[in-house]
């Protein structure tokens, strides 16, 4: 078993790998300047370049000598007259890359002490284009590798290794590992009694509905689940509010901190994954039902609490350990609508902070985390078929 943790482990790495190639592509190349969509048009560009150098997004993408700057007013426009660019910010080591109607590009190096630059262009020789950039020692400082460094870094000092070096939030300038452990909390408290409830609602009624298969009760059932699957989420939780909060007036629909806040997002939260539960588990132990053992043990003259609790829940247990581990990531990270809606500041609620404020840092911690429990749980979800079912080797 140790071997395959660690092939498993191997592999994993190539996967959250793959995940912040993914990412980095979204949030990095995809996405524009998160400097100017935060700060807004009127921002000073000092205020812009600032924000820029601290989130790294003026480095360039993979490899390169020459980071984004704003220096000095650029040209975007053709022009065959000769130019002078007054100098914006007070930057060291900028050059400028005039760019030609041939196609060719011209590398100036501008003194650290000049107040504007000359930009000469003639009719026959018209200019296109000028930026300007900011040299800098080392090539390999680029955005990728600061994304890998944001993941995980190793340092001369204990404790060696560090985590989610995410820097601060864009908005509140808090540091994102507190926004991370600040909202672990109030999710795993809404998360946690919806996915119990879930499960165990959903094993329990598919039993029933099994006992009763093709039935009155079993039909009636399935569509119920039918029902609820077909249901919007966003309209329970609208319905859910004002039927429970406003018409009866018997529910808080905004706050967190007692138990009454909890009571009406878990049951919206339950109501609104039973249905699946309910159907998925229905057909497991209707497959396991039609299986030579547990008509053995029909035959035998076992009684049904037996055959359902020993034998058919024991045999379902990989599909029902599969279920499971499909949903516990989002106990971490929460649910979006549901703390939103409800103004419970867990990391659902942050996600959709960040993504209405546009915090890149905060949202790429958040997309890797939930990679992370991803590949994690698969690791030990492979374990624990291992453990429920001793025909499984894990090799």
């Amino acid at each position: 078993m140790i071997k395959y943790i660690l092939r498993r482990t191997f592999y994993s790495v190539w996967v959250i790998f793959g995940v912040l190639l993914l990412t980095f592509s979204l949030f990095n190349v995809a996405s524009g300047d998160p400097a100017a969509a935060v700060l807004g048009k009127n921002a000073k560009p000092a205020d812009v370049e600032a924000l820029r150098r601290e989130i790294g997004s003026d480095l360039p993408l993979f490899y390169g000598e020459y980071c984004q700057t704003s220096a000095f007013t650029e040209v975007t426009e053709k022009s065959d007259t000769t130019l002078t660019l007054p100098r914006i910010i007070d930057t060291e080591n900028v050059v400028a890359v005039i760019t030609h109607a041939d196609g060719g590009e011209t590398v100036i190096e501008i003194a650290d002490d000049a107040s504007a630059v000359t930009i000469e262009a003639t009719a026959d020789d018209p200019v296109m284009s000028c930026r300007f950039f900011r040299k800098q020692s080392d090539p390999w400082n680029s955005q990728f590798f600061r994304t890998i460094k944001e993941l995980v870094i190793i340092k001369s000092e204990f404790p060696y290794i560090s985590f989610f070096n995410f820097g601060q939030t864009l908005m509140s300038r808090e540091p994102v590992k507190d926004v991370l452990a600040r909202g672990i909390g109030p999710s795993l408290s809404l998360m946690l009694p919806i996915f119990a409830g879930e499960i165990f609602f959903g094993i329990v009624l598919a039993l029933l509905a099994v006992a009763f298969a093709g039935q009155t009760v079993d039909r009636l059932l399935l569509l119920a689940a039918v029902i609820t699957m077909s249901m919007s989420y966003l309209v329970t939780i609208i319905f859910g509010q004002w039927f429970f909060g406003y018409y009866l007036n018997i529910l808080p629909v905004w706050g967190y901190g007692g138990i009454n806040n909890y009571i009406l997002p878990v049951m919206i939260g339950i109501f609104s994954g039973i249905g699946n539960n309910l159907r998925f588990f229905r057909t497991v132990f209707v497959d396991e039902l039609r299986k030579e053992y547990l008509r053995t043990a029909w035959a035998k003259g076992a009684n049904g609490f037996r055959v359902y609790s020993r034998h058919l829940l024991r045999n379902a247990m990989v599909q029902i350990i599969t279920k499971i581990s499909a949903g516990l990531p989002f106990l971490f990270t929460g649910s979006l609508l549901l703390e939103s809606f409800f103004g419970i500041p867990g990391l659902g609620f942050a996600g959709m902070q960040a993504l209405y404020d546009s915090d890149i840092q905060l949202l790429k911690a958040l997309v890797l985390l939930s990679a992370l429990l991803f590949v994690v749980i698969n690791l030990l979800t492979d374990i624990a078929y291992a453990w429920a079912d001793k025909r499984i080797k894990l090799e």
